[in-house]
């Protein structure tokens, strides 16, 4: 059968298994892929991904000016032409809108936040505050495909994935990268996680995010079927192997040896994830840190407390994404349940790593794919109004080794919504002509990948015809948030 098979072999499937293949070239990429630059600051990531837009005028960058000038029209030049999606591009007025909570002073540095986010604030001291984030999306699927795969289009590589294609795992008994997900208990947010949010792109799919379930087995078909032992498993697994080693041996597909690994993966899973996912052993003092949704599986609570349990058994990069920050008509009402619901668990988590020693080499991050409008999204006298997308500036936090404490990196306009310097001239900043102070979305996942060690010009995977980089062509080290 194997001689029968080898003389049907088409030209291409015996280009494929010659030196010229695109397979053999790939595999022994993965040793070359990554340069890095000394000794990495931090050994791994976790990317709390706050999807839908937390308000930044709201949260992390007061302006007095909005409560002053409450209800009057936004100006013309500070808008300055930007587009406007299509829930507010024929509204008649642009109103400006006040943050919804008083802002107040945190920690030694003296940080300003709100007040809805006092647990952020109590460790305000051990992060930066990023407050010129921009991106040039401004509907949430871009948006969200843009900060963590390097493009607005569907399909690249994610962050998490490059990360673990450039460095490996550091334990092979659980996945170098895991994903768990969790919304708002109200429903009131209508976005999806899309698998492409962690997909492996063109990169040996080995290299794709594993999510988490909160229900049943926290991966599919991760128990055996009834009646099927641990040792049948194996052998059932020795003789797939085999089977695949050989039809590897014919093809020169790294898809193949991708699948070896995975079954391999998967029944060493079997026996660490039951472990890794029952927090029974967790004492309660811990528990608290992450407040009183820590009990419910699937709450952002109980998946901050994963998130650090999977840290230091080894997991390389770790995305927690909660859905529910997209209030276009329901800000007086659900954005302070969000902060509730977010706060603690976050900042706990950071606690958490802090006190066992894990921070010092683990990289935290917290921000959504964009902020929110400075203007009103719907009439301001009305019950339920709101504030639209954002792009131009927002802000994101960012926590662990390397990274300054108590510190806040960039400025905005007095109405929230352009970037500027510290003297207040704007900047407008773009991808391809970097200026100081401004933080584009492949700026941050420049210093990412900096912080683990990894040059982002240099790790790169030849797709296509061409080399292709999660900051595509451009990018820079924030230098000046780093220790």
């Amino acid at each position: 059968m194997i001689l029968e098979d080898q003389a049907q072999r088409t030209r291409r499937q015996f280009l494929a298994s010659t030196s010229l293949g695109i397979g053999s070239a790939a595999m022994a990429s993965l040793l070359s892929g990554a340069k890095y630059e000394g000794t990495p600051a931090v050994k791994r990531v976790i990317y709390l991904a706050m999807s839908g837009g937390p308000s930044h005028v709201d949260m992390f960058d007061e302006k007095p000016l909005l409560r002053k000038k409450a209800g009057e029209e936004l100006p013309a030049s500070v808008r300055d032409g930007q587009r406007l999606t299509t829930m507010t591009a024929k509204q008649s007025k642009l109103a400006l809108l006040p943050a919804h909570k008083p802002f107040k002073r945190f920690g030694k540095s003296g940080m300003n936040l709100s007040t809805m986010i006092p647990h952020l604030g109590s460790v305000a001291d051990d992060f930066t505050l990023i407050r010129s984030m921009y991106t040039e999306a401004i509907n949430h699927s871009p948006a969200t495909s843009y900060i963590l795969t390097g493009s607005q289009i569907a399909g690249r590589p994610s962050m998490g994935a490059w990360a673990t294609y450039g460095l490996g795992s550091e334990n092979e008994n659980i996945p170098s990268y895991v994903v768990l997900t969790s919304r708002d208990q109200e429903n009131t947010c209508g976005q999806l996680f899309f698998d492409h949010y962690w997909g492996s792109g063109f990169l040996p799919s080995k290299f794709q995010g594993v999510k988490f379930r909160s229900q049943g087995d926290p991966v599919l078909y991760l128990s055996n079927p009834d009646k099927v032992t641990r040792p049948q498993r194996r052998r059932l697994l020795a003789d797939l192997a085999e089977l695949n080693s050989i039809h590897h041996e014919a093809y020169q597909d790294p898809e193949i040896e991708a699948r070896i690994a995975q079954y391999e993966m998967a029944f060493r899973m079997q026996a660490s994830v039951p472990e890794l996912t029952d927090i029974a052993s967790e004492p309660q003092h811990v528990k608290d840190l992450y407040g009183p949704d820590v009990d419910r599986p699937g709450s952002f609570a109980r998946n901050c407390l994963q998130a650090r349990r999977l840290a230091e058994r080894g997991s390389r990069f770790i995305q927690v994404m909660h859905a529910g920050w997209d209030q276009h008509n329901n800000i007086p009402t659900q954005l302070e349940i969000q902060c509730r619901d977010t706060d603690q668990p976050a900042a706990g988590l950071m606690k958490d790593l802090k006190q066992r020693g894990l921070l010092e080499d683990t990289l935290v991050i917290y921000g959504g794919e964009f902020g929110r409008t400075p203007f009103c999204q719907g009439n301001i006298t009305a019950a339920k109004y709101g504030r639209d997308h954002h792009n131009r500036c927002f802000s994101t936090i960012i926590a662990g080794g390397g990274v300054k404490g108590g510190h806040v990196h960039g400025h905005t306009d007095d109405y929230g919504y352009n970037i500027t310097d510290a003297d207040g001239n704007l900047l407008k900043a773009n991808k391809h002509a970097y200026k100081e102070g401004a933080v584009h979305v492949h700026d941050l996942q420049a210093t990412i990948l900096q912080q683990l060690g990894i040059d982002h010009t240099a790790l790169t995977y030849k797709y296509q015809g061409r080399r292709f980089r999660l900051t595509d062509v451009h990018g820079h080290v924030v230098k000046s948030i780093l220790a």
